[in-house]
Protein backbone atom coordinates (compact mmCIF):
# COMPACT_ATOMS: atom_id res chain seq x y z
CA UNK A 1 0.00 0.00 0.00
CA UNK A 2 1.65 3.35 -1.12
CA UNK A 3 0.37 6.80 -0.05
CA UNK A 4 0.78 10.02 -1.97
CA UNK A 5 0.00 13.63 -0.61
CA UNK A 6 2.86 15.28 -2.19
CA UNK A 7 1.06 18.37 -3.53
CA UNK A 8 -0.59 18.56 -0.27
CA UNK A 9 1.77 18.65 2.18
CA UNK A 10 4.73 20.02 0.03
CA UNK A 11 2.48 22.98 -1.44
CA UNK A 12 3.70 21.41 -4.86
CA UNK A 13 7.82 22.76 -4.76
CA UNK A 14 9.53 20.94 -7.32
CA UNK A 15 12.29 18.97 -5.81
CA UNK A 16 10.53 18.05 -2.33
CA UNK A 17 8.12 15.08 -2.08
CA UNK A 18 6.83 13.33 1.31
CA UNK A 19 7.37 9.46 0.92
CA UNK A 20 5.61 6.86 3.05
CA UNK A 21 6.65 3.00 3.58
CA UNK A 22 4.03 0.85 2.48
CA UNK A 23 2.58 -0.93 5.53
CA UNK A 24 3.74 -4.52 4.80
CA UNK A 25 2.47 -7.82 3.41
CA UNK A 26 5.03 -7.93 0.20
CA UNK A 27 8.80 -7.92 0.69
CA UNK A 28 9.90 -5.72 -2.30
CA UNK A 29 11.78 -2.82 -1.38
CA UNK A 30 9.74 0.28 -0.65
CA UNK A 31 10.88 2.96 -3.10
CA UNK A 32 10.19 6.49 -3.24
CA UNK A 33 6.23 7.51 -4.11
CA UNK A 34 5.43 9.31 -7.27
CA UNK A 35 7.49 11.06 -10.36
CA UNK A 36 10.93 11.17 -9.64
CA UNK A 37 12.06 14.96 -8.23
CA UNK A 38 13.28 17.51 -11.02
CA UNK A 39 16.93 19.42 -10.03
CA UNK A 40 19.67 18.01 -8.55
CA UNK A 41 18.43 15.46 -6.55
CA UNK A 42 18.85 16.42 -2.83
CA UNK A 43 16.72 15.18 -0.21
CA UNK A 44 15.06 17.63 1.94
CA UNK A 45 13.85 16.97 5.02
CA UNK A 46 10.48 18.04 5.94
CA UNK A 47 11.23 17.84 9.36
CA UNK A 48 13.69 17.53 11.77
CA UNK A 49 14.88 14.57 13.09
CA UNK A 50 13.36 13.78 16.77
CA UNK A 51 15.48 12.83 20.12
CA UNK A 52 15.19 9.50 21.22
CA UNK A 53 12.57 9.48 24.24
CA UNK A 54 15.74 7.85 26.13
CA UNK A 55 18.05 10.75 25.89
CA UNK A 56 18.98 13.46 28.49
CA UNK A 57 17.96 17.09 27.78
CA UNK A 58 20.96 18.65 26.32
CA UNK A 59 20.30 22.15 28.66
CA UNK A 60 20.45 21.02 32.33
CA UNK A 61 17.66 21.94 34.47
CA UNK A 62 17.89 25.57 35.86
CA UNK A 63 17.47 25.61 39.67
CA UNK A 64 14.94 28.55 41.03
CA UNK A 65 14.59 30.31 43.84
CA UNK A 66 11.62 29.48 46.37
CA UNK A 67 10.57 31.25 48.94
CA UNK A 68 10.51 29.15 52.68
CA UNK A 69 8.47 29.57 55.50
CA UNK A 70 8.89 26.45 58.46
CA UNK A 71 7.23 26.37 61.13
CA UNK A 72 8.10 24.56 64.20
CA UNK A 73 6.74 23.88 68.09
CA UNK A 74 7.33 21.76 70.73
CA UNK A 75 8.46 22.39 74.40
CA UNK A 76 9.10 25.01 76.16
CA UNK A 77 12.78 25.99 75.76
CA UNK A 78 14.53 28.70 77.43
CA UNK A 79 14.95 31.92 74.76
CA UNK A 80 18.67 32.62 75.21
CA UNK A 81 19.31 29.52 74.19
CA UNK A 82 16.72 29.34 71.46
CA UNK A 83 17.67 32.47 69.64
CA UNK A 84 21.61 31.60 69.96
CA UNK A 85 20.60 28.03 68.24
CA UNK A 86 18.53 30.19 65.85
CA UNK A 87 21.49 32.37 65.46
CA UNK A 88 23.72 29.48 64.57
CA UNK A 89 21.43 27.92 61.65
CA UNK A 90 21.17 30.95 60.27
CA UNK A 91 24.97 31.36 60.19
CA UNK A 92 24.81 28.07 58.56
CA UNK A 93 22.12 28.20 55.58
CA UNK A 94 22.36 30.27 53.49
CA UNK A 95 20.03 32.79 51.49
CA UNK A 96 18.35 33.01 55.58
CA UNK A 97 16.17 36.15 55.94
CA UNK A 98 14.32 36.10 59.30
CA UNK A 99 13.23 33.86 62.10
CA UNK A 100 10.72 34.98 64.69
CA UNK A 101 10.59 33.09 68.10
CA UNK A 102 8.73 32.11 70.90
CA UNK A 103 9.32 29.55 74.00
CA UNK A 104 7.24 26.69 72.53
CA UNK A 105 7.40 27.85 68.15
CA UNK A 106 9.57 28.93 65.72
CA UNK A 107 9.33 30.21 62.30
CA UNK A 108 11.64 30.48 60.02
CA UNK A 109 12.06 32.09 56.19
CA UNK A 110 14.24 31.97 54.37
CA UNK A 111 15.01 31.25 50.38
CA UNK A 112 15.78 27.93 48.70
CA UNK A 113 17.67 26.98 45.43
CA UNK A 114 16.12 24.15 43.97
CA UNK A 115 15.13 22.69 40.60
CA UNK A 116 11.31 22.25 41.32
CA UNK A 117 8.48 22.51 44.43
CA UNK A 118 9.04 19.46 45.56
CA UNK A 119 13.12 19.79 45.67
CA UNK A 120 12.30 23.18 47.85
CA UNK A 121 9.85 21.06 49.79
CA UNK A 122 12.08 17.95 50.93
CA UNK A 123 15.36 20.18 51.86
CA UNK A 124 13.35 22.60 53.74
CA UNK A 125 11.69 19.55 55.58
CA UNK A 126 14.73 18.71 56.11
CA UNK A 127 16.28 21.46 57.48
CA UNK A 128 15.68 21.21 61.04
CA UNK A 129 16.21 17.37 61.69
CA UNK A 130 19.56 17.87 59.95
CA UNK A 131 20.62 21.71 61.82
CA UNK A 132 19.65 19.74 65.29
CA UNK A 133 23.03 19.18 66.27
CA UNK A 134 25.21 21.52 64.98
CA UNK A 135 23.12 24.40 65.87
CA UNK A 136 22.17 22.84 69.19
CA UNK A 137 18.11 23.83 68.29
CA UNK A 138 15.25 21.99 70.34
CA UNK A 139 13.82 18.87 69.50
CA UNK A 140 10.75 20.47 67.88
CA UNK A 141 8.74 18.68 65.30
CA UNK A 142 7.98 20.61 61.59
CA UNK A 143 4.16 21.80 62.06
CA UNK A 144 4.01 24.11 59.16
CA UNK A 145 5.79 24.08 55.68
CA UNK A 146 4.87 26.73 52.46
CA UNK A 147 6.93 27.32 49.93
CA UNK A 148 6.00 29.72 46.96
CA UNK A 149 8.01 30.71 43.57
CA UNK A 150 9.79 33.95 43.51
CA UNK A 151 7.16 35.55 41.13
CA UNK A 152 4.29 34.10 43.55
CA UNK A 153 5.99 36.20 46.92
CA UNK A 154 6.58 39.25 44.63
CA UNK A 155 3.00 39.53 43.49
CA UNK A 156 1.57 38.88 47.18
CA UNK A 157 4.25 41.36 48.63
CA UNK A 158 3.32 43.57 45.60
CA UNK A 159 -0.87 42.97 46.83
CA UNK A 160 0.08 43.87 50.28
CA UNK A 161 -0.07 40.04 51.71
CA UNK A 162 2.65 37.99 53.01
CA UNK A 163 2.33 40.43 55.83
CA UNK A 164 5.36 42.77 56.18
CA UNK A 165 8.26 41.42 58.66
CA UNK A 166 8.71 44.10 61.78
CA UNK A 167 12.33 42.50 61.62
CA UNK A 168 14.14 42.43 57.89
CA UNK A 169 17.13 39.99 58.41
CA UNK A 170 18.23 38.10 62.07
CA UNK A 171 16.49 36.19 64.22
CA UNK A 172 13.82 38.09 66.67
CA UNK A 173 11.18 37.64 69.16
CA UNK A 174 7.20 37.51 68.30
Amino acid sequence: MERRREAALTGGTAGRRLTSIGGGGDDAPAGPAGPQPQGSGTVHRLRPDRREETEPPTVPEQARLWHVVLSVAGQVTPLSALRAGLERLAHDHSFFLTARYAADHAEIRYWEQARDLHDAAAIALRLWGEHKVTASLPPWEIVGLEVVDRATYHKRVAEGFGGAQPHLGGVHPY
